[in-house]
């Protein structure tokens, strides 16, 4: 009788151990996908926030030429190459001269 009480406390012993290694590599697993998701949204929002900050450029940059244009066009002489671009509007005495591109020449 003693045996078979050893043999089952191995047994049981083994049981136990197989049960504790796996209730931990468990746990470790959980945790480590876990850190992986946290990684990835770090990653995620790293690039969109890279692109947000190039956007902020671009916008800035947009921004600057605007303003400059603006107070371009609200001097004077500035506004009269506008004036002349874009609604081919002259001033008494003035006139414009329409220049096309010279044809292709052929051989």
């Amino acid at each position: 009788m003693k045996r078979t009480s050893a043999s089952a406390r191995l047994v049981l012993r083994f049981v136990g151990r197989f049960f504790a290694v796996s209730a931990a590599v468990l746990i470790i697993l959980l945790v480590g996908i876990q850190f992986a998701r946290a990684i990835d949204q770090n990653v995620a929002m790293a690039h969109e926030l890279s692109s947000v900050q190039s956007d902020i450029v671009a916008l800035q940059h947009r921004r600057a030429q605007q303003r400059r244009e603006l107070i371009r066009l609200q001097d004077p002489d500035g506004a009269v190459p506008e004036i002349h671009d874009r609604l081919r509007l002259v001033r008494p005495n003035e006139t414009m001269i329409f220049v096309s591109p010279a044809p292709a020449a052929s051989p």
